[in-house]
């Protein structure tokens, strides 16, 4: 019915797709709010945004919470209650707001305070928010912001890179005397995973293994609100590893993807899915990794756990609840995490206690797992005594499967982590992994504009005048184009290097330039 701002231009591909994504694609008998998200591809190519420069933050912000450049997400506020005025008897009605930030708690807790005054006073509402949020400061990593909307004061702090994982960010409030007391979320994307992962805390194990070898699951849910967060819960518990395959929080069937899923002339994408429509069981059966999970029941104190299955046992009517695969996993199963949890179960633990259990626990697994790669990675780094001036900074070695797998023996994952089980086996499959590929390529970058920046440094403590004694003209011009070029780089791509270093490297090519011909410096000057 209506896009705000109005000059935000989506495609008619985009609205369709939005427009399908913002309600229950199956009967939901339930009346009230639901709140739940989507993500979606970018169609029609690139656009520009007025945020040209997404590069500053996101060579801040975690990996996890980069800006995403080809997808959008949607947080849903839907809206269904009684009404014999309209057509249906229901008034049923989604707000949606879209971003490329994947702000979750962000996100939903502002629908929480706008959807039920936009559903109330409609569109004059929405102006207003939103004149208040163009007001709001963009997201800097490490700081902590107060966004006022709507009489109330939100309080968030944007992670950083630099954050300790696994460190809680709450304590790092200032009150500031704000009144009203400001509305402090503790944390801007985190989900009470303990509350999500609920009917399968016994098999977090080999859902955490899926996930890092970017095996293609399908979460069949009662509910969008369901789906999706198991879904981003999902996508959550390799961190501060990043989740590199493609991921829908809710998928329905009129989605645009619909056909390239459904195939079964290819293997099922690396992705995960989620859905809510009984018709998708016959649709991805073929698909390795089936989690449906029903509506939250208890046994006890416990939420009633699923079973792992056979595919086979799938049936189109009335599937149980189960993680339906033939998958073994590589590592055993860790029974004290069960046992803590379950302890904070009969202790009447508050969830964030327990989910802050669970996070540490599929951190510490997550970092056993990769500081081993991140130890070998750095030893294919050149020394740097090879890096000298005048030459090309050396290549990274490249990365070898064989001789990473001979450094386990005395420096695997057995030394921080208590889990027997395969590793070998682990790390083989992870390789063939979109999730290694990602990580390797930005580590790859990552070094690669370390040694330029060393070989700037270099650079600079050389003595440039001993140098220039015996070179021709043509040499010395060269030099000047190529150090014009290195700078340049340097500047584009915010390489980690002094502002003061970049500074004598461009008062050198002032002092090479003034060292040649006239005619020459004339040619300089204007190249």
């Amino acid at each position: 019915q209506l896009v705000y701002p109005y000059d935000f231009r989506l495609t008619e591909k985009e609205k369709t797709s939005i427009c399908y994504l913002s309600f229950p694609d199956s009967y939901s008998g339930g009346l009230g709010d639901t709140q739940f998200s989507f993500r979606l591809r970018q169609s029609g190519g690139q656009r520009t945004t007025q945020y040209e420069d997404d590069g500053e933050y996101n060579r801040e912000a975690p990996l996890t919470l980069q800006r995403e450049s080809a997808h959008y997400f949607g947080y849903v506020y839907f809206r269904q209650v009684k009404d014999s005025s309209m057509k249906r008897g229901y008034f049923q009605k989604s707000l949606v707001l879209v971003s490329r930030l994947p702000y979750v708690n962000l996100f939903q807790s502002l629908l929480q305070l706008i959807a039920p005054e936009y559903f109330d006073k409609l569109e004059p509402c929405l102006e207003a928010v939103c004149n208040e949020i163009d007001q709001w400061p963009p997201p800097v990593p490490g700081q902590t912001l107060n966004l006022p909307v709507m009489g109330v004061v939100i309080q968030v702090r944007i992670p950083s890179r630099v954050d300790k994982p696994g460190s809680s960010p709450v304590k790092q409030f200032n009150q500031e005397n704000l009144l009203p007391a400001p509305l402090v979320l503790p944390s801007i994307h985190e989900l009470d995973l303990f509350r999500c992962f609920q009917p399968v805390l016994i098999h977090i194990q080999m859902l955490w293994e899926l996930m890092l070898l970017g095996e293609p699951i399908v979460v069949m849910a009662p509910s969008p609100t369901v789906s999706s967060e198991m879904v981003l819960a999902l996508t959550s518990c390799l961190a501060p590893l990043r989740y590199c395959c493609d991921y829908r929080p809710y998928f329905t069937i009129h989605d645009s993807e619909f056909k390239e899923y459904t195939t079964r002339t290819q293997a099922p994408p690396n992705i995960v899915v989620g859905v809510t429509n009984p018709f998708f069981i016959k649709t991805l059966q073929h698909w390795p990794h089936i989690l449906r999970v029903g509506e939250l029941r208890m046994s006890g104190d416990l939420p009633k756990q699923v079973k792992v299955k056979k595919l086979a046992k799938l049936k189109t009517l009335d599937t149980k609840p189960g993680i339906y695969t033939s998958y073994k996993t590589f590592l055993h199963k860790d029974k004290t995490l069960i046992k803590r949890l379950l302890k904070g179960i009969q202790r009447k633990r508050p969830s964030e206690v327990q989910s802050a259990l669970l996070r540490r626990h599929l951190l510490e697994l997550t970092q056993s797992f990769i500081i081993p790669l991140e130890h070998y990675i750095a030893s294919l780094m050149p020394l740097q005594r090879a890096i000298t001036p005048w030459k090309n900074p050396p290549q990274i070695r490249p990365f070898r499967q064989e001789d990473f797998m001979k450094t386990l023996e005395h420096a695997g994952p057995q030394l921080t982590c208590v889990l027997k089980g395969d590793w070998l086996g682990l790390y083989r499959r992870f390789f063939k992994s979109p999730n290694f590929d990602g990580w390797y390529r930005q580590r790859h970058k990552e070094m690669t504009q370390k040694l330029e920046a060393l070989h700037l440094e270099a650079i600079c403590e050389a003595n440039i005048v001993a140098w220039m004694k015996d070179k021709s003209e043509v040499e010395i011009v060269d030099l000047v184009l190529k150090l014009r070029e290195k700078l340049v780089r340097a500047r584009c791509q915010h390489l980690p290097v002094k502002e003061e270093t970049l500074q004598r490297v461009g008062l050198y090519i002032e002092t090479i330039i003034g060292s040649l011909p006239e005619d020459l410096q004339t040619v300089l000057h204007h190249h």
